[in-house]
Order: structure tokens, then C-alpha cells, then sequence
């Protein structure tokens, strides 16, 4: 049996209008110290984000969302982040804030191949 190792991970709310505490699943942040893994992936609903909030900025949520994926990235797509570790891009990541895009907290699991955990939480949890 292949090695397991501890994962951590944090969906990516969108919070259309952050005084009314309404929010939906957008994407999700994997972190695996053991493999120095971080990845993002996202998949906006425009459908959802408009029933939250018709006047919605379809256009900055989807910006907002692809930049956390490419602070995961690293290099130049990640800004300020380049220079991190995974594990210091995960962290601030998932930092608590009060804007249109906040993360939930924090779950762990076992996994052999964090990249696969990337897309079967989308699947799951997102999508």
C-alpha cells in the first residue's frame, strides 16, 4: 500500500454581499507539507453569484478566484507570494478576511496524491 500523507484544505467562498453572510462554494485550496503541494482550483456558478446579488462583479469575482490560483503557482503569477514556501502561500490563503472571496476553515485528510484531492474536493464540494 502507497504512503499516505496528512492534507489540509479550505474551500474558496464567494460572499456577494458580505453584510448578509450569504455565501457559495467556488473553489478550493489543497496544502500537503509532506509533498511541499499547494493548488487551487476554482469554477465560479454565475448563476448562484446572481441570485445572491443581481448587480454582482461577475468579472472581479472570476479575477479574484484565478488570483488565488496562481499565488498556489507560484512565480510570477503569485505577486508579493513568489518567494513563499507552499506552506506560507497556504497560510495566507486561507487567512481569515472580510471580502467577496473568504475561506472556510481548515479540514485534513490522508491522501496518496494531493493533486487528485484537488479535483475529487471540486467535485465533490464545488461543483
Amino acid at each position: 500500500m502507497s504512503k499516505r500523507d496528512v492534507f489540509e484544505y479550505a474551500l474558496l467562498r464567494v460572499v456577494p454581499r458580505v453584510q448578509r453572510g450569504e455565501f457559495f462554494n467556488a473553489g478550493v485550496v489543497v496544502y500537503c507539507r509532506a509533498k511541499g503541494f499547494v493548488a487551487a482550483r476554482t469554477d465560479l456558478d454565475e448563476g448562484k453569484l446572481r441570485a445572491l446579488d443581481p448587480g454582482a462583479d461577475v468579472t472581479g469575482v472570476r479575477a479574484a478566484l484565478h488570483a488565488v490560483e496562481g499565488v498556489c503557482r507560484g512565480g510570477t503569477d503569485a505577486g508579493q507570494a513568489a518567494g513563499d514556501d507552499a506552506g506560507r502561500r497556504f497560510r495566507w490563503l486561507i487567512a481569515p478576511r472580510s471580502t467577496v472571496i473568504q475561506p472556510s476553515p481548515v479540514h485534513s485528510g490522508l491522501t496518496t496524491d494531493p493533486a487528485a484531492e484537488v479535483e475529487r474536493l471540486l467535485d465533490l464540494l464545488v461543483r
